[in-house]
């Protein structure tokens, strides 16, 4: 395969390419085609961008019909037919049944669009311009969300100090310590100094971070802290929403209602589209005043409503935890007895084997090439990228999944007995 013109003619910031050095071609539900014909199964899904597999035929036969037919493409944020019935379907089918009342903001294409836009309007909210984040947390690249994430190799790569973030020790990083009682302790002493936040921003579930699930007591407990002060509490749910651990939202297994929710992703079904649910009474913004060329992308509208329809008809919330006891079984009976010093973590279709004990970044960064090897992507996350992550299409069939938990099984005993 010739990889010479992206070496010669590509930014050195280039990345997924470095661990998978295929040229793709074709994919299809959660199989991808290189142009030499080799089949791979992934396990990386878009980062979570392809919740409903490549080219869903459901999804894409919708695209393809409103291509043809001429439809808007570009629209700003112009009344268009594609997200009149995108807003409707989402409102009637997905917001409301769940007891939700939120308007829909759309913001740029990307995620850390969405995030810019929440703290803009968490901030305007309030007054008030320090935001609480968690450590371990990722929220984005951009300058904003840059200042919430925790990873100490994003943060050096923004030239210019990071301000007005209060980072906050999460409950797995401090098994003793009551992190909500802490944040209120932040607040209530006189000499904490640190200042009363506009919002405090989290995922339910830290993907990048190294697949850390909250509880939802830990989660609830940070929506009546929110609650109690004044704070406006901001859920990203770009990677973990969308169904992917089991419900559409992440936090509904808490049965928690956030002021500020931002979904990305998935919510486009591939297409870029980023949106941030707001409470009414906190839908403050003027006209333009946060906004963004390609907060209509009509394309992304289109496979956006298919996609919702999709989810509801397949019943896809329902094989996601079906096939989440799937994994956790093999995790737990084929991998985790290889060694003792390997543990996991996990919800939904979302997991991590966590190879700290190991040898940290280096012992998986082997397991991950051991698996592109038999022709398995998957990346990495957490401290030192030390975790394995497993993150499908939820629409893999059960017989791809076994598989492909078969190849990261040999990729394990590969990797372990070169260690010897």
């Amino acid at each position: 395969m010739n990889t010479k013109p992206f070496e010669q003619y590509e930014s050195q910031v280039r990345s997924y390419c470095r661990s998978f050095p295929a040229v793709f071609t074709k994919a299809v539900g959660s199989e991808m085609f290189d142009e030499d014909g080799n089949r791979y199964i992934d396990f990386f899904c878009g980062a979570g961008a392809l919740n409903y597999g490549h080219n869903n035929p459901y999804i894409k036969e919708r695209m393809v019909e409103y291509l043809m037919a001429d439809g808007i493409i570009h629209g700003m944020d112009m009344y268009t037919a594609p997200k009149r019935a995108f807003l409707t379907t989402l409102q009637e089918k997905i917001l409301k049944p769940r007891g939700y009342d939120y308007k829909v903001m759309c913001c740029g294409p990307t995620g850390t669009n969405g995030v810019e836009a929440a703290l803009k309007l968490a901030r305007k909210v309030t007054g008030r311009t320090n935001v609480f984040a968690f450590m371990g947390a990722f929220h984005g690249m951009s300058m904003g969300a840059l200042s919430m994430t925790t990873e100490a190799y994003a943060r050096k790569g923004a030239g210019v100090p990071l301000c007005n973030v209060t980072h906050i020790p999460t409950p797995y990083m401090f098994p003793g310590l009551d992190v909500v009682a802490y944040m209120q302790q932040l607040l209530d002493d006189d000499h904490s100094g640190v200042d009363k936040p506009a919002a405090l921003v989290m995922e339910t579930v830290q993907a990048e971070g190294g697949i850390f699930p909250f509880s939802p007591e830990f989660l609830k407990g940070c929506e009546e802290f929110c609650r109690k002060n004044g704070i406006v509490f901001i859920v990203d749910d770009i990677q973990a929403g969308i169904c992917r651990t089991g419900t559409f939202f992440s936090f509904e297994r808490a049965g928690i209602h956030p002021d500020l929710v931002i979904l990305s992703k998935s919510i486009g079904a591939s297409m870029p589209l980023t949106l941030l649910l707001i409470k009414p009474n906190d839908d403050i913004f003027g006209p333009a005043e946060h906004n963004g060329t390609f907060r209509g992308n009509q394309l992304a509208f289109i496979a956006g409503k298919a996609g919702l329809d999709f989810l509801l008809e397949s019943n896809l919330e329902a094989e996601v935890q079906r096939k989440s006891r799937i994994v956790e079984n093999f995790i737990i009976n084929e991998i985790l007895p290889l060694d003792s010093r390997l543990h996991y973590r996990g919800i939904g279709l979302m997991w991590g084997v966590d190879c700290d004990k190991l040898g940290g970044g280096v012992f998986s960064r082997a397991v991950m090439q051991a698996c592109f090897r038999r022709k398995l992507i998957l990346e990495r996350a957490g401290r030192d990228d030390s975790v394995v992550k497993m993150m499908p299409a939820l629409t893999i069939p059960d017989e791809i999944l076994l598989e492909g938990l078969a190849i990261v099984k040999e990729a394990f005993i590969e990797v372990l007995e070169a260690n010897k």
